[in-house]
């Protein structure tokens, strides 16, 4: 499929130009690496340390003040076509002739803004008041209002292609459970593991997506580490041991758009008690997709799978939430699932990964990606039934 095209672009334009009207803005100035939303250009300097300034005028052509590592990496995404973003000026970290320096950069954005004709606008911003009080400073007028939260609202609904992408980034990852399947054994290490389904990750994303972007993001907790939910920080030189219940994370961002992935797998046959919490961990997970229906509370989703897990006993060793919203990033708003009564909407996407942490046993956690609709659609389909799980 490759990158996005123009038709999202404008989706998502169409979008945020109707939110500026109901705002009663002139532009909206994006700092943070999110504004790849609205250039389809991958941000590729950390921005607290490097600013940048994306602006999206009510009227006009987006525009955008970088710094100058990113004039190269910018000039490829030019070339292939996928950048939206087309007007931008850079700015520099040494003196040379005719350029802007770092210590200016405010002043350029307010020169840029000068020159389209927004000088006294009324400003939207996302992430950094102080970068849009010294720009406004800058232009001598001018009011600043935040929209962080309209910009994570104009994220929740996907565009078909945003979908389809998904999908893609799915199979790529539900091909490498596979690959765990062939690969998990005693005595091996977590890490060396971990660097393996990488390199199996990168081989076949460069045969499926040759030229395109996908990132990859793998790491596998063992038996009692996996009591806590990331690890247990002290990671080096643990290996796999036979009984191990082993919970694997795999997380692809393709051109883009991220998806989750996540399975128990059982290195020899589980104990009654690792069994048990298996199959409450799945039944939970199945009655967190069932939820995602448009017209359901948010929260029906945290609550649907935490009613499993209570009923079997195991409500003490919830230690999270059931999901979050997914997208550009593997975790995105809304971040309160487990409390947010808005009603969802077709199209909206989420995890589903109820967790039991039993300390001294393990983590018990399987994590699908689901599309909302009338029929939630589960883009992740690897197996997760007690059998394809164990390893014998």
């Amino acid at each position: 499929m490759g990158f996005l095209s123009t038709d999202v672009f404008e989706y998502r334009l169409k979008g945020i130009r109707n939110m500026m009207n109901r705002k009663s803005l002139d532009a909206v100035v994006l700092f943070g690496p999110d504004s790849e939303f609205y250039t389809n250009w991958i941000v590729d300097v950390a921005v607290w340390e490097r600013p940048v300034a994306v602006v999206v005028p009510k009227e006009g052509e987006i525009f955008a003040v970088l710094h100058s590592l990113s004039t190269n990496h910018f000039r490829f995404a030019i070339e292939r076509g996928s950048s939206w973003l087309k007007d931008v000026e850079f700015y520099y970290e040494h003196q040379r002739e005719g350029v802007r320096l770092y210590s200016g950069f405010h002043d350029h954005v307010a020169d840029r803004l000068r020159s389209k004709g927004l000088a006294g606008a009324r400003f939207g911003y996302d992430s950094s008041a102080p970068h849009m009080q010294k720009i406004i400073t800058s232009l001598g007028s001018g009011q600043m209002a935040p929209v962080d939260d309209a910009l994570r609202d104009l994220r929740l609904v996907k565009h078909p292609e945003e979908i389809k992408l998904m999908r893609e980034a799915a199979s790529i990852s539900d091909w490498l459970q596979d690959r765990y399947r062939e690969n998990i054994r005693p005595g091996r290490l977590m890490q060396e593991l971990d660097l393996e389904m990488t390199r199996q990750a990168v081989e076949e994303s460069a045969r499926r997506f040759e030229g395109q972007n996908c990132e990859w993001r793998i790491y596998t907790l063992r038996g009692p580490h996996s009591a806590s939910p990331h690890g247990n920080g002290a990671q080096t030189g643990a290996r796999i041991e036979e009984g191990d219940g082993l919970v694997n994370i795999i997380i692809p961002r393709l051109n883009g758009v991220t998806i989750e992935n996540e399975r128990i797998w059982f290195c020899g046959r589980p104990s009654a008690e690792q069994e048990k919490a298996f199959n409450v961990a799945l039944t939970a997970n199945e009655a967190a997709i069932e939820a995602m229906r448009p017209g359901n509370p948010v929260c029906e989703i945290d609550l649907a799978a935490r009613r499993v897990i209570e009923a079997a006993g195991y409500g003490e060793n919830i230690l999270h939430r059931t999901g979050h919203g997914v997208g550009m990033r593997g975790h995105e708003f809304p971040a309160d699932t487990a409390f947010n009564t808005r009603l969802l909407q077709a199209n909206e996407v989420y995890s589903a990964e109820p967790g039991i942490y039993i300390w001294g046993v393990g983590g018990f956690r399987i994590d699908d990606t689901v599309v909302v609709g009338d029929s939630p659609e589960v883009l992740t389909k690897a197996p997760k039934d007690l059998e394809s799980q164990t390893i014998c």
